[in-house]
């Protein structure tokens, strides 16, 4: 037990370390092409991403995801996977360069056939690292994923800026990712010990596939229905009002997500190893879950709270109508670790059918109120994702309360109290920003900063007061972080 802890701290940290390092540069960038170019240009990549999405999905295959899974993985079945993904990747790449035209013709963008065309290329780059990237996961190893990484999201970004200032438009940000990925797929070959051999064994992708393949269909159903929203804002509004919301909703999901998958490629494996004692895994999952939450949910709170400030210091006014939306999807998005961490509990059972299954039933849901609300324009697609994180988590947490014996009402039951801290916590600061604060003129900066400090003394001295156990977890987390 003592030997998991530690090297799941040491998981973490590097994990910690590799996503954010990575993350926060890919947002400095994306902030600064965002200041230079023109949300239309945003909304051209975002018209796209369904493709792009639905073709990375039909690439894997789920098969990744069964290598980690798999204690008796060999080189046999990575070699395998690694020749099926480069095959499917190629078949893909002219499926989407045949269907250019069509996929123009239907956003009535014309310029989107030669964007789609060079971004596809994308598909095949991230074929020659995938299983590789996959290995290094299953082994822990985020050491290396930082070093090989770290270098290919800094030239990607630079190249992206350099040409923006340059005057490409919307060329800067798919050349950004072409020379990224394939920066990526250098440091792979050079520092990787791992080489594919030339195995193609059926029986071995016949078996991976059984477990993947009900992952890649909801894999399908989750990417076609994220996406939903822009082909909706995409066809029935403008490239600068889709502009506006993808902004909006890759902003709110950068803490959130980052935090979650940072855990996410630790735990995963982590709960793997422990997968047939649930006695010993509930009790993992509520510690974990408790402690995500703990952090999410002020978070997301307070950054709906100073939205308006966020977005004029670090994208300029003219992204100010991006604001509402972006405050919604944030309060909504705090529920989204526990998504995640329930549904892990499915794979790590080896429940893909179950999976597949919950797909449909939250996808059936979601679209139907997608479908109800959305005449009432673009905020009816606005509330619809947001109501849909809800129904999402709820039926993630019910299916994953039936295998670990720990009920939707007890998961709820744990968080209260961290939901309720939070909300006193936001409500005290906003009145005081909004009641107080009003009758003086302060700067978009200072404001943020007052009130990040008012709200983190509050958090944190009622959580002591109060004695939740989620801080000493944290402080915990971080003694035996520095120890190590």
């Amino acid at each position: 037990m003592t030997d998991i802890k530690d090297k799941t701290i040491i998981g973490i940290a590097w994990s910690f370390a590799q996503q954010f390092s990575v993350q926060i540069i890919t947002l400095v960038v994306q902030i600064i092409l965002a200041r230079i170019l023109l949300p239309e240009d945003f909304g051209l990549i975002a018209m796209i991403q369904i493709f792009v999405s639905v073709s990375k999905t039909l690439m894997d295959a789920g098969m990744t995801t069964s290598l980690i899974r798999d204690e008796n993985a060999s080189h046999n079945d990575y070699s395998s996977v690694f020749f099926l993904n480069l095959l499917v990747s190629i078949f893909l790449y002219v499926i989407l360069y045949a269907s250019a035209n069509v996929i123009s013709d239907f956003f009535e963008e014309s310029i989107l056939v030669s964007i789609i065309r060079v971004y596809a290329l994308t598909f095949i780059l991230q074929a020659l690292v995938a299983v590789q990237l996959t290995k290094l996961t299953k082994e822990l190893n985020f050491k290396l994923q930082l070093i090989i990484q770290l270098p290919s999201t800094i030239i990607g970004g630079l190249s992206g800026i350099v040409m923006a200032y340059l005057g490409f438009g919307v060329w800067s940000i798919v050349w950004m990712n072409i020379i990224a990925k394939s920066v990526l797929v250098v440091q792979i070959l050079a520092k990787s010990k791992w080489l594919p051999g030339l195995i193609f064994d059926m029986s071995l992708l016949k078996k991976h596939f059984n477990f993947g393949y009900k992952l890649t269909l909801s894999s399908l159903l989750t990417n076609i229905y994220l996406n939903s929203y822009k082909i909706i804002v995409g066809k029935l509004f403008s490239a600068t009002q889709l502009g506006f919301y993808n902004q909006a909703d890759t902003l709110r999901m950068f803490p959130v997500a980052n935090i979650t998958a940072v855990l996410n490629k630790v735990t995963f494996p982590m709960f793997s190893l422990i997968q047939n004692d649930n006695p010993r895994l509930k009790k993992v999952f509520r510690n974990i879950t408790s402690t995500v939450f703990f952090i999410i949910c002020p978070i997301m709170l307070f950054l709906a709270l100073i939205a308006e400030e966020l977005f004029i210091i670090v994208l300029t006014e003219k992204w100010l109508p991006a604001v509402p939306y972006f405050q919604i999807l944030a309060i909504s998005s705090f529920v989204y670790p526990l998504s995640i961490y329930n549904l892990n509990i499915i794979l790590v059972k080896g429940r893909s059918d179950l999976h597949l299954k919950m797909e449909f039933i939250k996808k059936s849901i979601s679209l139907s109120c997608l479908i109800l609300i959305f005449p009432f324009g673009i905020w009816g697609v606005v509330y619809a994702q947001a109501i849909s994180m809800f129904v999402h988590v709820f039926v993630n947490a019910y299916y994953c309360g039936k295998i670990l014996d720990f009920s939707v009402k007890s998961q709820i039951k744990d968080l209260l109290p961290i939901l309720f801290l939070s909300l006193f916590t936001i409500s005290i600061v906003y009145f005081f920003q909004n009641y107080i604060m009003i009758n003086y003129i302060f700067s978009p900066a200072y404001i943020i900063l007052f009130t990040f400090s008012l709200f983190s003394l509050l958090y944190y001295s009622l959580a002591v007061y109060y004695n939740f156990k989620q801080l000493s977890e944290v402080k915990n987390f971080f003694y035996k972080l520095i120890k190590n």
